[in-house]
Formats: C-alpha cells, sequence, structure tokens
C-alpha cells in the first residue's frame, strides 16, 4: 500500500540528515508483519533478490526492467562515469562517525544498490546512474495492532532537467505496475518464510 510522504519523514530516521537534498519519490508499507527482532529477516531477504528483468517477474515487470537496462546500455546512463564515485560522491562521505561504524548490511545479489548503513530498524542503500541519485531506505514500524512491519521510502535526487523528466515518464509504471508488484511479492515471500523459518525453502524472488 502506497503512504503518504509523512510516514517517512514524521518519523526520527537517520537517514533525513543525510538526504536533504533528496525528495522523497515514494513510500510503501510492506506487508511483512513481524515482531521487534525480525528486520534483519526483511533485510536478507531484500538483497538477496534476482534482477527483475531475468527472474521469476511476472511478464510486465520483466518486460519493463528489460527496456529499462536496454535504453540505459543504448544512452549511456548506466556507465562507469555516471555513477557513484564518479558522477556523485557517494553518500557514505556524509556519514557522521557512529554510522560510518554502524555495519553497512547485505550486499544486493542482482540489483545494483550499494549499502550504506544498517541499524536494529532502519536500511539505506544507494543507486546512482545518469539520470539521478537515489536511495532506498527500509525502516521497520509499528503497525498499530501491537507487532512490526516493514516500510519503504525512496528517494531521488534528479540529474538536472533530463532526470527530472525520466522520473516523471517513469512514475505511472511505478505506482501502476512495478511498486504493486513487489509489494504483493514481499508479502507471498514474507508468509513463505514465516512458513519455512529454518530453511527458508521454496521463497519466492523480488519480482515474482
Amino acid at each position: 500500500m502506497r503512504l503518504p510522504d509523512t510516514a517517512h519523514t514524521s518519523r526520527p530516521w537517520r537517514i533525513h540528515q543525510l538526504t536533504r537534498d533528496f525528495r522523497v519519490e515514494d513510500v510503501w508499507a510492506l506487508p511483512t508483519p513481524g515482531g521487534p527482532d525480525d528486520f534483519p529477516q526483511l533485510v536478507k531477504w531484500l538483497a538477496s533478490g534476482d534482477d527483475p528483468a531475468r527472474g521469476s517477474a511476472s511478464r510486465a515487470v520483466r518486460a519493463l526492467w528489460t527496456i529499462r537496462w536496454r535504453a540505459g546500455r543504448l544512452l549511456g546512463w548506466d556507465g562507469p562515469d555516471a555513477g557513484l564515485g564518479s558522477r556523485v560522491p557517494t553518500l557514505r562521505d556524509r556519514l557522521p562517525a557512529d554510522l560510518r561504524d554502524a555495519p553497512r548490511g547485505p550486499d544486493f545479489r542482482a540489483l545494483p544498490f550499494t549499502p550504506l548503513y544498517l541499524l536494529h530498524d532502519e536500511w539505506a542503500a544507494e543507486i546512482a546512474n545518469r539520470t539521478m541519485h537515489g536511495v532506498m531506505h527500509v525502516g521497520w514500524v509499528p503497525d498499530g495492532a501491537g507487532g512490526y512491519r516493514g516500510q519503504m521510502a525512496v528517494l531521488v535526487k534528479p540529474n538536472g532537467l533530463p532526470g527530472t523528466a525520466y522520473m516523471a515518464v517513469i512514475r505511472p509504471f511505478r505506482h501502476l505496475i512495478v511498486y504493486p508488484a513487489l509489494t504483493r511479492q514481499t508479502g507471498r515471500a514474507w508468509r513463505a518464510l514465516d512458513a519455512n523459518p529454518d530453511t527458508g525453502a521454496d521463497v519466492p524472488q523480488i519480482g515474482s
């Protein structure tokens, strides 16, 4: 379920001090009910996902990601001179000492994100290309019924007018196809994890 921006901005997340020049693009509630200590399981699953253009994603999601990767190769959006440490500095340069010393969290198996830090209720990872500098922020929040659930926010800093135009073009596809599919898949995978807590057997991957 999509949430208002205030669901992210009203909470005392540490990411706020790093992203004052970013805007909140999306906030989504993740259907991952759990207890206060279940956040690491969500982080591990999110980092382990397949490339959504090649994995077991729905046909519509695979098609959108395939178009995006092909456009990126054709237009040079994702080249080595367009990413972190080249076009833009990494946000790790902005980390205060305590976050710099904190764990980064797991590396992503397929998606081109770089972890920034991992806390008991908060995880952030960044991505950069020719169109934007972005952050995926995942938090573990009270669900109002005595438990907890995941919450994902996407923060972006578009690269000039072309980046702003690109974000505007893809916004309806993200809202209508990509993120609804991700939240549904997250719910299915979370239920599978709950049913197989020790082995993780037959747990669907991101984008399925």
